[in-house]
């Protein structure tokens, strides 16, 4: 399963990529918000960091507006895929970008027949978000589990990626769900490497190691 970092913080990135395990990016206004700083900087930061695939949003609502923009962020650079949101406007956008040979992530994705239909039209990563499934009462994993399925069935090659990721559990399961992709904050990528029994067994280690003669 590929691991992707859900951010648009450049050192965050910088850091976690150091570590070798980083396959792609993904962002979204709210993240890029957060940096203070224009959409195309960071952007260009980031391809420079991760060679994998950058998700970058459009902002626009109709399908008219979202296919000049998804085109004009796909020239910033080889690994940009274009996210658009699951609504009838980002199917019709979705389907256009993907005829022309642009990559397309689509996001806000809730139940497994919108996933369903992002398949139908190109899409080339299909975003269910889980965490916000599970705040709504909803078992976010369970449409993970029939999304990978449906997606079986009928060899639709659009991949699934795992978003709104809250806990080493959410990825865990992900990856034993047969998803392909898992996008993490970097709170929670933080998390993955590490283990107190790890680090107890290091320490203890280190300590016998003191004991041993050096001469």
């Amino acid at each position: 399963m590929k691991l992707f970092l859900d951010t648009a913080n450049i050192d965050e990135i910088r850091t976690a990529a150091s570590w070798g395990v980083v396959d792609g990016v993904t962002t979204n206004p709210s993240l890029v918000a957060k940096e203070g700083k224009k959409f195309i900087d960071v952007l260009n930061e980031i391809t420079k960091i991760v060679n994998g695939p950058v998700s970058a949003e459009v902002v626009s609502v109709k399908a008219e507006d979202m296919i000049p923009e998804g085109r004009t962020l796909a020239k910033l650079h080889k690994n940009i895929y274009v996210k658009v949101p699951m609504t009838t406007e980002g199917l019709k956008a979705c389907k256009q970008l993907s005829s022309e040979g642009i990559r397309v992530n689509m996001t806000l994705v809730f139940s497994s027949m919108q996933a369903l239909l992002c398949a139908k039209v190109g899409a080339a990563f299909v975003s269910p978000f889980i965490g916000r499934l599970d705040d709504h009462s909803q078992t976010g994993m369970e449409i993970i589990a029939e999304i990978v399925k449906i997606y079986r069935n009928y060899s639709y090659k659009t991949e699934v990626l795992v978003a709104s990721v809250r806990h080493p559990v959410h990825v865990k399961e992900a990856a034993m769900l047969g998803a392909d992709i898992a996008t993490i904050p970097f709170s929670v990528m933080e998390k993955l490497p590490t283990h107190p029994l790890t680090d107890l067994g290091l320490d203890k280690f280190l300590k016998d190691w003191q004991k041993v003669p050096k001469a």
